[in-house]
């Protein structure tokens, strides 16, 4: 089992980061900010204008450490990692697998179970915790529909049949999202979900914590050998990471939508830490960002238990775990893959 790692995310415009020895440093006009022994690190996460040197990048390589690059308000840029680990062989299952159409139905519905046992479980939880300041009737009319969507994917039905589920369920889910915000509701309003560039503040927090979950999602398909490219629910797309698109699936209501629900719910981040620009795009203030992110690094060292290997684990690991268990279903030491489900 891979040793849960933190993130090192830099938002600090201007900032260059550098090798010294085992270590990564962060210095900011000179002045050195922040020291990191580099064994601590499972990825770093540059924000907008952060410099690296070509040292430090051949050294992350090295020591399987992913710099990825981002735009100041969270957009994917590019990313540096050394050279492809993991048996050819597991990759070369994948592929095969993903070129049959009945056995990439039944991977995906094995992560469609965990996405809308996961969304339904976040809905079942707003009636629990918050059953007077809530439409107590769309809400529980939505979980019932998710429970019969679950249903119907467990028969078994092709690959198109699987997408049109799962479009039609992320529907139902979003359709009531606003209920499940009950503190500032006048800054907070979620009509629907839009693609970026966000048009409100809560998609530019689920856009934002979106990216986060990929990085973490394609870091631990690498790690065990996975090329996060070939997905079997996301079809192959020029440029687009199928298979990590797959596995974030389970963890967009647990961890993203959640986190987006407790910042806002809790007041942890307030209306005027977000700007709009003149194309209308909602963007991200720097304070707003770096609590975010602080949130996001707190909620990965919780613990949870994980029903399949019966044991508690730390939040971040998860992503490791279930790339993990893909990786030996497609080797055949499991019968199925068996998805995160949230209890």
């Amino acid at each position: 089992m891979k040793k849960h790692l933190n993130t090192l995310f830099v938002t600090t415009q201007g900032a260059y980061l550098s090798k010294e020895g085992e270590t990564v440093v962060v210095r900011v006009e000179k002045e050195t900010r922040l020291r990191v022994p580099i064994h601590t690190l499972g990825g770093i996460v540059c924000f907008g204008n952060v410099l690296c040197s070509p040292f430090l990048m051949g050294f992350c390589a090295e020591r399987d450490v992913t710099i990825s690059f981002l735009s100041n308000y969270g957009r994917f840029l590019a990313r540096v990692q050394g050279p492809v680990s993991g048996n050819v062989l597991l990759r070369r299952e994948q592929y095969r697998r993903a070129d049959d159409m009945d056995m990439s139905a039944g991977i995906a519905k094995s992560i469609l179970t965990g996405k809308l046992a996961n969304s339904r479980a976040v809905l079942r939880r707003a009636l629990r915790d918050h059953p007077e300041k809530i439409d107590r009737a769309s809400v529980e009319e939505a979980s019932r529909r998710l429970g019969h969507s679950l249903e119907n994917i467990q028969a078994g039905p092709p690959l198109n049949t699987l997408r049109g589920i799962e479009g039609e369920s992320a529907h139902t889910y979003f359709s009531v999202f606003d209920q499940l915000i009950v503190s500032q509701k006048d800054g907070f309003c979620f009509r629907e979900r839009n693609r970026p560039p966000p048009l409100d503040r809560v998609n530019c927090l689920l856009s934002f914590l979106y990216t986060l979950v990929m990085h973490d999602v394609r870091s631990a398909l690498e790690s065990v050998g996975l090329d996060p490219a070939v997905g079997f629910l996301h079809r192959d797309r020029p440029g687009r990471p199928g298979l990590a698109l797959d596995m974030m699936e389970e963890f967009r209501p647990f961890l993203a939508d959640r986190l987006t629900l407790s910042l806002i719910n809790l007041n942890q981040i307030q209306e005027k830490g977000f700007a709009q620009s003149e194309a209308g795009a909602v963007l991200m203030g720097d304070e707003t960002r770096k609590a975010v992110l602080v949130a996001y690094q707190k909620r990965k060292q919780d613990e949870i238990y994980h029903s399949f290997i019966e044991e508690k684990v730390s939040i971040g690991l998860l992503f490791h775990i279930q790339a993990l268990l893909l990786a030996r279903f497609l080797r055949g030491d499991l019968d199925g893959y068996p998805p995160f489900i949230w209890k």
